[in-house]
Parts: structure tokens; sequence; C-alpha cells
């Protein structure tokens, strides 16, 4: 197995199809996610999943949750295709000997996995939680509004609606291209231990779906061994992922804290919101990643990009 060449162009396909499939699916529950990781003590709005997207709905329509996903759209191929790609060139690097991988060289592999996808990660979602976040900073003001009686200036910041590419404009003119990588130390605290857990975490849970060495899994195997393991990394990492959204977030509600940095962050969640701050959104996240990682990992071991590039099944890892 390890003197088999990966085919990278295939692995890139395989990784943007299932990254468009999964995002389109699980879209709203991630919108629910960032909402609900935002809100801080004493300016909640949402009590639950469910409450945020029927909220939502409500005062936004049905298109409303999907706010952001376009830029989710653009950029989740190159992220998912880098990531999944990246781990089969690292596992492949790693066993060059012949020799069985061990736990220690996947989860180098997969730490190397989730150092590569920042590049794409980083900028999709800090522009993915500008628009998330929008509509709860609206309702937010609507509310303080109708608390305080009509006021114009409120009226008027409700109507703006910032897009991806006005957002990126006013980032690079104000910031540079650092700008578009606000949070990029968080966002490497959230997906390299991810990686770490999640492809040793697959690999085996796969495993157990193999019939003989060199075989593979059936898709039912693959599907759940991706959601087992993608739910689990999910919530595992969940106190990194609220950091970094929290960091990521360019606009604040009212009386909510600001932060210069995941230290100053950590130490504000954790004095005025308590321990259980950290988990906000996890339920969330674990919806969000598993069937997003189940997906991937069927689409990935069907071999479309290997049969779109006219190759057999036989040219896969």
């Amino acid at each position: 197995m390890a003197d088999k060449q990966i085919n990278l162009p295939a692995k890139l396909i395989n990784g943007g199809i299932a990254g468009l499939i999964g995002v389109t699916c699980v879209f709203p529950i991630d919108l629910a996610k960032t909402r609900l990781q935002n809100q801080q003590n004493g300016q909640r709005m949402y009590t639950s999943m469910s409450d945020c997207l029927i909220k939502t709905i409500r005062s936004e329509g049905y298109f409303g949750m999907y706010r952001g996903a376009a830029v989710n759209l653009t950029l989740v191929t190159p992220e998912k295709a880098i990531k999944l790609a990246a781990n089969d060139f690292f596992r492949q690097a790693l066993s060059k000997d012949g020799k069985k991988l061990t736990l220690l060289k996947e989860m180098l592999a997969g730490c190397g996995a989730g150092t590569c996808q920042v590049i794409v990660t980083t900028p999709m979602e800090m522009l993915k939680i500008q628009l998330q976040d929008a509509g709860r900073l609206a309702a937010q003001r609507k509310l303080m509004e109708s608390q305080a009686g009509p006021n114009s200036s409120v009226a008027e910041s409700l109507t703006a609606r910032p897009t991806a590419m006005q957002i990126s404009r006013q980032l690079l003119r104000s910031e540079g291209i650092a700008g578009l990588y606000k949070g990029l130390g968080a966002t490497l605290l959230r997906d390299v231990p991810f990686s770490i857990i999640y492809f040793p975490l697959f690999a085996n849970l796969n495993k157990l779906g193999q019939k003989t060495p060199d075989g593979k899994s059936p898709f039912f195997v693959s599907f759940l061994s991706g959601c087992a393991a993608g739910s689990t990394a999910a919530v595992a990492v969940n106190p990194c992922d609220v950091i970094k959204t929290r960091l990521q977030s360019l606009q604040r509600g009212i009386n909510e804290d600001t932060y210069s940095g995941i230290i100053d962050c950590t130490r504000k969640i954790w004095r005025s919101e308590g321990p259980a701050a950290f988990l906000k959104g996890a339920y969330c996240r674990a919806l969000v990643i598993a069937p997003l990682f189940g997906i991937a990992q069927v689409v990935y071991f069907i071999g479309i990009g290997e049969f779109l590039l006219g190759f057999l099944p036989s040219h896969r890892n």
C-alpha cells in the first residue's frame, strides 16, 4: 500500500465535491453555531439552535439561514481539497518504509493536514462569520430600538448588510492581507488538534469494515466512521472554536466585550461567562461536522475525481 502513488488532482476534485455537498446540507446549523457562540451574557438573543433557526427564518426569511454560504461554497473546495489531499500526502510520506503507520505517524500526518488548510480556512471563516452574525446584531439593535423608542441611527444600521467583497476590500485597504488572516493563531489552535484527532480516529474506525488489509470499507462504514470521528474531534476542540469565532468577529453587539488576543479572550470569557461558555455551540458544531465529514469520506473513497480523470479505482489509496 505504501508503494502506491496518490493522484493529487483526483484527491483535490474529491475533496472539493465533498465540501460543496456537505456545506449545502449543513450550513444553517453552522450559522446557528456562530450566532450562539458570539452572544454574550446579558445580550442573549437565542436560547438554542432551534430557537435561533426559527427566529432567523421569521426575521430574515428562509435564505437568511444561508447568509455567508456563498463565501463558504467558493472557498470550501480548496479548503477541503487541501485538508484531505495533504493528509494523504503526509501519510504516504511517513509510510515509505512499507510498514503500517503507527498512531504517532497518523497524528503527525493529521497535524500536517491541519496546518496546510489554514491558508484557506482563516480568510474563509473570517468572512463567513461577519455575514452569519450580521442578522444577530441587527436583531439585537432592533430589540434595543423597540425598548428605547424610535431611533433613526439604529434604523439605518439595520439596513447595512455588508457583502463579502465589501468586507474584503475594507480589510485589505486598512490592514492589508493580514486583515484577512485575523484569528490565524486561534484557527491553528482549532484545526491542528482537530486533524490530529480526526484522521487517525477515522482511519482506525474505517478499518473495522475492511475484509482484507488492502480492501475498501463499504460506503456506510466510511460514512459512519467520518461522522463519529468528525463529531468527536469537533466537540474536543470546541473551546478553541469559540475563541476563534470571537476573535474573528469584527462587529460587536451592545455592551459586548472586545478582545486583544487569544489569552485576553480566554480570560474574559472565563471571568464573565464561566467555563461552560467554551462549550457554546458544541452540539451544533458536532451536527455540522458529522455529516460534513461523513459525506466527504464517502465521496473521497468512491473516487469521483479518479473517475472524472479517467483513472481506474485501483489507482486510489
